[in-house]
């Protein structure tokens, strides 16, 4: 079944869009950046039948409303730069506010393939507010003048307002929204609560839309998201769906320690299959240093003891002082630009990404991942942070409202260093840089990247060690 709407108005809106892209020029990347309003028709759905564990859903279309939202997209400068490929991000609301935290996570290997970048507004809360973690920091609420006119009709539209703007990419309109730019890949990625939006989106919506190529799965835990289009924060949850096993297109699915424990993924991991990667990564946390500090300042082109400067324990968060650092091993952010180049290459040209190694469960507790002495996790993606370690870098949170999210990461102490590396700086570079290229002949780091995490080592050793 299919369904057939008219594809959305678009309107330019001159001046700066409320999004935070980082604290760096995106002009002196190459990169131009343009918002515009869309405007339209958009259905909701309801199941047919039940909507059980295995994600093999089946909706019918339901009511009509009509809606206006806002996309930002970003696109090389350069008509020769461009990759063919639009990478559209379903932005997060978790904490009342628009936010684009797979563009933040990613954005290097974004701008230095030439692909496109889309941001869209799915969610009634990042446009004019609701129920959330966080206060109402809404579009309409941070500029009422700008956004007067945006209509969201509701939550349980988001699936085919998402669907519409990657149409709208791939229509004769999109000549307007990417400066003549010819999008033959379009790629759906979404972290946190956008990536419970997107299981349902996978399972439900896709084979009917058959809107994208490729989807990047980003910290999901056990929630999907409703189809009624009410709030995860309120009511009854969605939980224990898995991705459907027919999968239309590629899909990788990122998970974190905590996505798996504290948000209770390990209810739902399942087996990978000609359509489905699924990468466990030691040591991480849902958010983290580089999402709180690094991200907004890494343009790729800043001195690398600025970059490794800005990895330092952070201890504060959101006025509460923590017991122990939020996790501050970078390992998380470079695995994720490996995710998307492999499923680029994957939607591409079938290369296959490589199968991962799941974290470990506890051997007297299933529901726990398995440690070694030091506190770090057995298992899964391993990096240099992982297997030659300074400090326990954990999923593991302080209990808060976001805090729990964050992990920790608590540095090892002078005897514990002298006794894994009792040849100093130059023992443990030398394993660093082994570890290093193994996860990068593993396909797990990019090789664009050795040399910046090579210089952040010998940072992090000194660090350590003072």
């Amino acid at each position: 079944m299919t369904i057939d709407i008219d594809l959305p108005v678009v309107r330019h809106v001159p001046g700066e869009p409320v999004l935070g892209l980082g604290q760096y020029e995106l002009s002196a990347l190459g990169i131009l950046k343009e918002e515009f309003f869309i405007s339209g028709t958009a259905r909701s759905f309801v199941a047919v039948g039940e909507t059980g564990s295995d994600g093999r859903w089946t909706v019918a279309p339901a009511d009509l409303a009509d809606f206006e939202t806002r996309i930002v997209v970003l696109r090389p400068a350069a008509p020769e730069a461009f990759s063919g490929t639009v990478i559209v991000e379903w932005l997060n609301v978790s904490a009342g506010i628009d936010a684009a935290p797979d563009w933040s996570m990613t954005h290097r290997e974004i701008v230095r393939s030439g692909h496109a970048y889309v941001a869209v507004s799915c969610q009634e809360v990042g446009v004019q507010g609701g129920p959330s973690m966080g206060s109402d920091m809404s579009l309409k609420k941070l500029n009422r003048e700008r956004y007067e006119s945006l209509i969201h009709p509701g939550d349980a539209f988001s699936y085919d307002i998402f669907t519409q703007v990657a149409r709208m990419l791939r229509s004769p309109k999109a000549a307007r929204v990417l400066g003549n730019l010819e999008p033959q890949y379009i790629l759906g990625v979404g972290e946190s609560q956008s990536a419970t939006f997107l299981v349902t989106y996978i399972n439900a919506a896709d084979s009917m839309a058959k809107a994208f190529d490729g989807f990047l799965v980003h910290s999901r835990g056990t929630t999907a998201g409703p189809l009624s289009g009410q709030s995860i924060f309120v009511g009854e949850r969605v939980t224990g769906v898995r991705l459907r096993e027919d999968l239309r297109v590629p899909v990788i699915m990122i998970e974190t320690e905590s996505d798996l424990t504290s948000l209770g993924g390990l209810a739902v991991r399942q087996p990978d299959t000609d359509r489905l990667r699924t990468w466990e990564i030691a040591g991480t946390a849902h958010a983290d240093n580089y999402l709180l500090a690094v991200g907004s300042i890494d343009s790729g082109n800043i001195p690398i003891e600025k970059l490794a400067a800005a990895f330092e324990p952070i201890q504060d968060l959101m006025g509460k002082r923590l017991g122990k650092p939020v996790n501050f091993a970078p390992q998380h952010h470079y695995v994720a630009q490996a995710a998307l180049h492999r499923l680029h290459r994957w939607v591409m040209d079938g290369e296959t990404p490589p199968s991962a190694e799941r974290l470990q469960l506890a051997s007297d507790d299933p529901s726990q991942l398995a440690r070694d002495d030091d506190g770090n996790v057995l298992g899964g993606i391993r990096t240099p942070w992982s297997d030659v370690p300074t400090a326990c870098n954990s999923g593991i949170g302080e209990a808060g409202t976001f805090s729990y999210l964050f992990g920790s990461s608590v540095p090892f102490d002078r005897a514990r260093l002298a006794s894994l590396y009792p040849g100093g700086e130059p023992q443990y570079l030398a394993m660093f840089e082994q570890s290093l290229d193994q996860a990068i002949d593993a396909g797990f780091i990019l090789p664009a990247d050795r040399t910046e995490i090579r210089g952040l080592a010998s940072f992090g050793f000194r660090f350590a060690i003072r």
